[in-house]
């Protein structure tokens, strides 16, 4: 996978113990107040349960395997356990960096959503994380909504093997590897979060699922990247991302992917500029097929005379072609050279797109 050159030249800067037992009140099933467990309400919680955490700082590592609930935060924001983690499922999704710039080491995430049964194949530093190596019961119908997640040092937000879970209204703040990952899901969406990092975060959000993702609505800042894009037919639209290394990254393989309406700016100052990693891109399809990429505006992609607007390319490792891509009605202002296709334009398909400068030549508003 192409993540793993570039990943190197990323500058990045206990158990809980026992608390009073949440209780229920008339507007929702259980109701959890600082002091006492998240976790706790969770595990006691029925299929359907709708769990509303007040406003407050929880130190926790939190795990779903129940289809159903919907856990509220009102106001909570979520740090990792004071005492150091303690092993779960997700644990070893997805590791740290290697030296020198990180220990490549198991992380953690800081909720952990899984359906029963499933099993992970090997970490795969190429990969990034784990992928699912045998299916179990999928975990059904989970929603996440309205968390403030902070220091994880993998996932804030991690599902593997989920049908129909929504992730939404929440803000993830400098989590070590993902704002969001699903692995293996169906129907995922991820909406209207916030995922930011104080200095330069690794990936936003990331689909690797296996139909159905959708990531709309999105606000993304200070990552390397925002919409790493692994699911054939995933639909990534109406997301905002500022001041990132590639906005949507369509993989290697992937097939009828769906880039509409975003609207991606500034290349953070901080990316790395060095081989493989050039300028980056606002938006990146690298051996991807039959995408389409419509109405999204790219702005101010600019690094020594050599930010792209839009990067489209064969995978020089896997060899994986970028052919049958449509890129329709894009907007694109401000970029050093707005569209980048060299050796692979006659392969696509450009149309009325409002642009610039395009390599080769003849791109823009075709």
């Amino acid at each position: 996978m192409y993540l793993k050159s570039i990943a190197p030249f990323l500058l990045l800067t206990s158990p809980v113990l026992s608390n009073p037992t949440p209780g229920k009140d008339k507007d929702c099933d259980i109701t959890v107040k600082p002091g006492q467990s998240i976790q706790s309400a969770i595990d006691s919680a029925k299929p359907g349960s709708k769990i509303v955490v007040q406003a407050g700082t929880y130190h926790e590592q939190i795990t779903i395997t129940t289809s159903n609930i919907h856990l509220v935060g009102q106001g909570a924001v979520l740090y990792p356990p004071k005492g150091g983690y303690k092993p779960n499922f997700c644990t070893g999704l997805s590791k740290t960096f290697e030296k020198p710039q990180g220990d490549d080491s198991d992380t953690d995430a800081g909720i952990c959503i899984y359906g029963k049964g499933f099993e992970l194949g090997p970490y795969v530093r190429a990969n990034l994380h784990k992928k699912i190596s045998k299916t179990g019961k999928y975990i059904e119908g989970v929603k996440v909504t309205g968390f403030e997640i902070h220091d994880f040092n993998g996932e804030a937000i991690a599902l593997i093997g989920g049908k129909d879970a929504s992730i939404k209204h929440n803000k993830l703040v400098d989590n070590g590897q993902y704002g969001f990952l699903t692995v293996g899901s169906y129907s995922t969406l991820a909406q209207d979060n916030i995922v930011t990092a104080s200095v330069l975060g690794f990936i936003a959000l990331c689909m690797d699922d296996a139909k159905g993702a959708m990531f709309k609505k999105n606000n993304i800042s200070n990552h390397y990247i925002a919409l790493c894009t692994q699911t054939n037919g995933g639909l990534v639209e109406d997301n905002t991302a500022k001041d990132c290394c590639y906005g949507p990254f369509v993989d290697p393989g992937i097939v009828g992917a769906k880039i509409i309406g975003n609207t991606i700016s500034g290349r953070n100052k901080i990316c790395p500029e060095a081989p493989p990693v050039g300028p980056g891109a606002g938006i990146a399809i690298l051996g991807a097929k039959d995408t389409l990429v419509e109405k999204n505006l790219v702005e101010k992609w600019q690094v020594n005379n050599m930010g792209f607007g839009l990067l489209v390319a064969d995978d020089p490792i896997t060899g994986a072609k970028a052919q049958g891509n449509t890129f329709r009605k894009n907007e694109f202002r401000q970029n050093d050279l707005d569209i980048l296709a060299d050796g692979v334009a006659a392969a696509n398909k450009f149309d009325k797109n409002v642009c610039k400068t395009s390599l080769p030549g003849g791109l823009c508003g075709n």
